[in-house]
């Protein structure tokens, strides 16, 4: 890597179906020369000695003893999720390679999720959801009317 130049960053690609963000590839950009596995495989020779670091985003792209093998400048795998389940790290760490990952990334959706859960739970909001909304119903083999949508407000049933 010449004086000034950015580490390269091998990424599986930038936007669509499965690549990285456009938001968080801009960011990458500020500190990294972002390169696709398109263009890795385009040119594998000159681009296999640049790339330092791959970004693994939603487990893409898979990293495999093949890929490793053709990456002899590789120094860090950093996966944008909590778990590494995905990635196979004593094959990894056998290349000298270090593995990172983002474990606060979604600390707060996760608790969010938890707090609705057990709310859902303590409350019933399910079964008044279903009873609420089907109309002419069956619980517990009795015949139930259940309140028409209108008659409900937009805030959480139950509470």
């Amino acid at each position: 890597m010449a004086e000034g130049e950015l580490p390269a960053v091998l990424i599986l690609d930038i936007g669509g179906t499965h690549g990285v963000l456009e938001d968080l590839a801009a960011l990458l950009k500020k500190h990294f020369h972002l390169i696709t596995m398109k263009e890795f495989l385009g040119n594998k020779e000159e681009m296999s000695k640049k790339i330092q670091s791959v970004f693994v985003f939603e487990c893409r792209p898979t990293i495999d003893r093949e890929l490793l093998e053709s990456l002899p400048n590789l120094k860090v795998i950093g996966n944008s999720g909590v778990g590494v389940d995905h990635l196979d790290l004593k094959m990894i760490s056998s290349f000298g390679v270090k593995v990172t990952n983002t474990p606060h990334a979604v600390a707060d959706p996760t608790a969010d999720i938890g707090m609705a859960l057990m709310l859902a739970s303590a409350r019933r909001l399910v079964e008044g959801n279903a009873l609420n909304f089907l109309g002419p119903c069956y619980l517990f083999g009795i015949l139930h009317y259940c309140s028409d949508r209108d008659d409900v407000s937009e805030s959480i049933f139950g509470m």
